[in-house]
């Protein structure tokens, strides 16, 4: 029996059903097994990308600019919902290795227009194959109707922690939110 079997089977009711979830050790809890399911998807597209020299946030960056680029990088930022310095990171990787090249902006001065090369056009071909191919193994054995109940489930706990968080008032800034 795995670790994760018997942490489940000790997470059981004395009458064989599940117990709250508050009685439930904290890495059985619904909150952890969320982040700990983020994770491992996260790591399954870093592992499977790595061959491409991309990360997951590379690879959604330079899909995010090949769907609607030319883009200004705040806006990519954006989109991704992350930091403009960690956009800009990514921008700078990308353009180092020929995917991503900066145009001047011809409503600012001051911006840059993101835009993809042909070569990083070739290479979101590659990453919507990989992307396809995880996907239908992460999917394997999850109905339809199971995964648009999981989607709805999360859109709710999305909204309900941007209502937690404008209640809060403003949070930390997104100097820690830098990744490639």
């Amino acid at each position: 029996m795995t670790q994760t079997t018997a942490g489940v089977a000790k997470a059981v009711s004395r009458n064989g059903g599940p117990s709250h979830e508050l009685d439930a050790p904290p890495w059985l809890r619904v909150e952890t097994t969320l982040i700990g399911a983020a994770q491992a998807i996260r790591n399954a597209y870093d592992v499977r990308l790595a061959p491409l020299g991309l990360t997951l946030s590379l690879a959604s960056l330079l899909a995010y600019v090949a769907d609607f680029g030319p883009v200004n990088q705040t806006r990519a930022a954006e989109h991704l919902g992350q930091g403009r310095a960690a956009t800009g990171a990514q921008v700078d990787r990308l353009e180092q290795l020929g995917y991503l090249e900066r145009l001047p902006d011809p409503e600012d001065r001051r911006a840059w227009k993101l835009a993809i090369t042909a070569s990083g056009r070739a290479l979101v071909d590659q990453v919507t194959e990989v992307d396809g191919v995880l996907r239908a193994e992460l999917r394997s054995g999850i109905s339809r109707a199971e995964r648009q109940q999981l989607a709805a489930v999360l859109v709710r706990l999305q909204r309900n922690l941007a209502g937690a968080i404008q209640e809060a008032g403003p949070g930390p800034t997104e100097t820690s939110r830098s990744e490639t």
